[in-house]
């Protein structure tokens, strides 16, 4: 083999092996495994699901639309609404929050809210999940579901 080409595949194979020891994007979180469980657990076009790090607040990770994330529905537990960006506030309580109601007058949809901490020895999470629809989960099967999609994806 010519000594050009030989320098140019030692050159890309040490480019592929440093590549592989890179920083996963979103600070070691794993993405594509996110998807993936929370999808088989609770997924549906309505679904947000936000996990960010516990001190701080800072977002590494969502699940659905923006839109499902930032629509105001039904606080269920409190007056008013809220939406999934602004329940990421309630999830650093001991016990977490689990609620759900009707979201219309004709009590035909409902809207399942769940906010906690995630269980992890890796990582210091916390996470707020909304569904809204004819088939919303309630709260506390939300919750259920995405403790099981979490440990899958290996948080």
């Amino acid at each position: 083999m010519n000594r050009r080409i030989r320098i140019a595949v030692s050159l890309f194979a040490c480019t592929v092996l440093l590549g592989g020891c890179a920083k996963p994007p979103g600070g070691g979180i794993p993405h594509d495994a996110l998807d993936s469980a929370i999808g088989a657990a609770i997924g549906d076009p309505s679904t947000c699901v936000i996990l960010a790090e516990r001190v701080g607040g800072k977002r590494v990770y969502q699940y659905g639309e923006d839109f499902n994330c930032t629509r105001p529905l039904a606080a269920c537990d409190r007056p008013g609404t809220l939406t999934g960006k602004g329940a990421l506030a309630l999830a650093d309580t001991p016990e977490g929050r689990e609620a759900s109601c009707p979201s219309n007058p004709a009590a035909t949809r409902s809207v399942g809210w769940a906010e906690g901490r995630v269980v992890s020895t890796r990582r210091d999470l916390v996470f707020s999940a909304v569904m809204e629809g004819d088939r919303a989960l309630p709260g506390r099967e939300i919750a259920a579901r995405l403790a099981d999609a979490f440990s899958q994806a290996g948080l």
